[in-house]
């Protein structure tokens, strides 16, 4: 049986709608559960070992949460007509290479650390992995091609006078 290849299917604007919406509650569920394990285990098994560090950390996670959460739900909006009729069903949340692909990451990164928290404080220390994501992105996509693009050339510069110049610019290096 050969397979059939060809245009990928695109989504109708309903469909976007439910899946926005089932991955909206996928990474509640996940926000959810990944502070009730941390306040289980920390307020109540390791209790004696609470400090303000532990109060921190689990302020800094629902800033990150709700921070990321607010995004993805703002993305997702859709829009109703006056007979509610669906006219628009968001921003798709499950397209590759969008701006919620990060903010999913930053919630399951997020979500995975503060897990690992309880354990040790030190595994908090791998959100460092977020900004430097961030930096490596800024510059493959953005600051990389901007310095390593080529100069315009004039082609109105004859050669004999572009090499004169740079015969200048030799000069005045040395």
């Amino acid at each position: 049986m050969a397979l059939k290849t060809g245009k990928v299917g695109t989504k109708g604007k309903k469909q976007i709608f439910e899946e926005n919406k089932e991955t909206l509650k996928f990474y509640l569920r996940i926000i959810l559960g990944a502070n009730a394990i941390y306040a289980a285990l920390n307020f109540f098994v390791f209790y004696s070992s609470v400090t303000l560090w532990t109060w921190v950390l689990l302020g800094f996670a629902l800033v990150v949460y709700s921070f990321s959460y607010r995004w993805m739900q703002g993305m997702a909006q859709p829009i109703f007509s006056e007979d509610n009729t669906l006219l628009d069903g968001g921003i798709d949340l499950n397209m590759e290479q969008g701006m919620a692909e990060h903010l999913k990451d930053i919630i399951l990164l997020t979500a995975i650390l503060q897990v690992l928290g309880c354990a040790s404080t030190y595994f908090w220390y791998l959100w460092l992995l977020a900004p430097g994501r961030a930096l490596y992105l800024l510059w493959v996509n953005i600051l990389g091609p901007w310095f390593t693009a080529e100069s315009p050339t004039n082609p109105d510069v004859s050669e004999k006078k572009q090499k004169r110049q740079e015969r200048r610019q030799m000069k005045k290096l040395q």
